[in-house]
């Protein structure tokens, strides 16, 4: 890992560590080093100044969400900044540098270091020692293969959100046109907000994203998104590059977005099944006159049928669990 992080890893450090995250946790989460939490943790805080809400005309959430506040930018300045780390210097640059976008793809693959090494001297005449590249993996947070397994979350700590295509809409022309369908799952209750959307823009990411905080009555620790060209300018296995009006809205509201890593779709495994499943009953087999046409069709639905469900998981029924997690939630 860089000893030089962008602001939005900076970003959320220090939001978890407000919301009474460990240090080793929160390291663990962003995949860096525990002394390099630290050292942002206990650094001297900078002066600060109230983030805004970037969606042009929206407010912040009332009756939804009562008492909430906008966040301080902890670290003002230009959104996507390098911050230097507190106390310590970038060092030597590892001999496995050259090959970090080789190393990397190869790790996605779930490759052990030993393969990684022996590749790498084998197709690209890496002349270093496995020692070298044993260190790379360490720094990179990656020693080893994560193993495959669910994961599991506390009331309120985190939430899912992907995107799918919607039923298809019939236009006045007669002509068919399909939109998204955003989906916002939480991931302790399975309680879910779905919303279509003729485009993948920013703007829209960040206003269905709001919507569902004001249909959740909260905010989520967390949020966990694929990278969608909307949030994510650059998909990056250690330092995502997520856009500055995301930044901004998660300051506003006192989360934190977590990009998946590239080509590891079990990070976000719940949402991805939420989508399959309002594809194939909520939305399959349907055709609507209008977008607003089809969300009501789909608020309606998330009540009747998702909300009553009992889930295959926890074995609970969905609106059941959420009573629990809806006071988890940053108010």
């Amino acid at each position: 890992m860089a000893n030089q992080l962008k602001m939005a890893m900076v970003h959320a450090i220090l939001t978890l560590a407000r919301l009474g995250w460990s240090q080793r946790r929160i390291a663990g989460e962003l995949g860096i080093d525990r002394e390099t939490v630290a050292r942002y943790v206990q650094a001297p805080a900078p002066d600060s100044r109230p983030a805004t809400n970037p969606i042009p005309g929206s407010e912040p959430l009332p009756e939804a969400i009562p008492g909430a506040k906008p966040a301080s930018n902890p670290i003002p300045g230009s959104e996507g900044a390098v911050v230097p780390c507190p106390g310590q210097s970038s060092g030597p640059e590892s001999l496995c540098e050259p090959f970090r976008a080789v190393i990397e793809a190869k790790v996605g693959q779930g490759l052990s270091g030993q393969r990684i090494y022996q590749d790498l001297v084998e197709g690209h005449s890496f002349a270093a020692s496995y020692s070298s590249v044993r260190r790379f993996l360490h720094r990179l947070g990656q020693s080893q293969p994560l193993p495959f397994r669910r994961l599991e979350v506390l009331p309120g700590e985190q939430a899912q959100v992907d995107l799918g295509t919607g039923a298809p809409i019939l236009r006045a022309d007669g002509k068919h046109r399909r939109p998204y369908v955003f989906r916002v799952v939480l991931s302790f209750s399975r309680k879910a907000y779905s919303e279509v959307v003729y485009h993948q823009t920013t703007e829209n990411f960040l206003r269905c994203l709001e919507n569902a905080f004001w249909y959740f009555g909260g905010v989520p620790q967390t949020i966990v998104i694929d990278n969608l060209k909307a949030a994510v300018s650059r998909a990056d296995w250690y330092d995502p590059e997520v856009h500055p009006k995301i930044q901004s809205f998660c300051q506003y509201y006192g989360t934190v977005i977590l990009p998946t890593k590239p080509r590891m779709p079990r990070h976000k495994g719940k949402v991805e099944k939420g989508i399959d499943y309002v594809q194939s009953n909520a939305l399959k087999g349907h055709t609507f006159a209008s977008l607003a046409e089809e969300n009501q069709h789909l608020a309606d639905w998330e009540q009747r049928i998702a909300d009553t469900r009992i889930h295959g998981t926890t074995r609970k029924q969905v609106h059941l669990l959420f009573q629990e997690e809806k006071p988890r939630l940053i108010r």
